[in-house]
């Protein structure tokens, strides 16, 4: 006859939701600020195999932004470039939990834990000008021709670490650290070099222009600025550097969350 340890091999499915704040780090980001930490929020169900290993999928929403004007680097603060994007991901991970961890377990009810999968992220990123939001992939802001602009759908590694701890037999508390580290390095618009201004004006028309090289933007604003770092403006001469196309971009989330726990799943030949 087959009988089975369930104290040992807990399985069972949960579900929850959470609250987050979420961090860009890329191209306008390269000093890991953690000023701009925008809300977030989302979903999970989560399948434990045994104690020890678990599998999610989740969803989530979130908004992140960057400014030039706050780095310390000097050619980043010249550069004057920004946005702001909603993030919205689905993610599958497999979590390792480092203790042995059972619901209602009076001894293993918490544990820290690991996690790595996959995720697929929709971004729109957007810039302010004149008090306006302004959506840059249509304004082909590195000189993208029509038809070959950067997606706004990428995929991307899902990976961080949690920990988590039971309230009861049903309820528990998970909080998470958790990146998205895409394969894609235009969540913020900047990635290459700087194109021709005329080329882009020609396929996108005059308002397009302002969005490539906002050097000039922050020389009317401060010039001591320039003189003072001798840099010349404007700095967007078609070639030079723009971003960094070699790192991708990646958002991390940090946040806390209940999950409902259904009760295990009884092996049909257990008496």
């Amino acid at each position: 006859m087959l009988t089975l340890n369930f104290a040992q091999a807990q399985r069972g499915a949960e579900a929850g939701i959470w609250l987050a704040g979420v961090n860009y780090f890329g191209d306008l980001n390269t000093n890991l600020r953690l000023n701009h930490i925008g809300p977030a929020a989302g979903i999970g169900l989560r399948f434990n195999f045994n104690e020890r290993l678990c599998g999610k999928v989740g969803a989530n929403i979130g908004r992140v932004e960057a400014y030039d004007s706050e780095s310390p680097n000097l050619f980043e603060k010249a550069r004057n470039l920004s946005f702001r994007s909603v993030v919205a991901d689905l993610g599958a991970q497999l979590e390792f939990n480092f203790l042995p961890y059972i619901h209602g377990s009076k001894e293993n009810n918490w544990t820290p834990y690991l996690f790595a999968g996959l995720g697929v992220t929709y971004f729109n990123p957007k810039a302010e000008m004149d008090g306006k939001w302004t959506a840059l992939r249509p304004l082909g802001t590195e000189g993208q021709f029509k038809g070959e602009e950067y997606f706004t759908v990428a995929g991307g590694w899902v990976y961080g670490a949690g920990f988590k701890i039971d309230l009861n037999y049903e309820w528990s508390i998970n909080i998470d650290m958790s990146a998205r580290r895409l394969f894609s390095d235009y969540l913020d618009d900047v990635s290459r070099t700087y194109p021709d201004a005329g080329d882009v004006e020609e396929l996108r028309g005059a308002e397009a222009v302002p969005f490539i090289d906002r050097s000039l933007e922050l020389y009317q604003k401060d010039p001591d600025f320039f003189t003072r770092n001798n840099i010349e403006a404007p700095i967007g001469e078609p070639g030079r550097q723009r971003g960094n196309s070699k790192n991708n971009d990646t958002y991390v989330y940090l946040g806390i969350g209940i999950y409902y726990y259904f009760g295990d799943l009884k092996c049909p030949y257990e008496k």
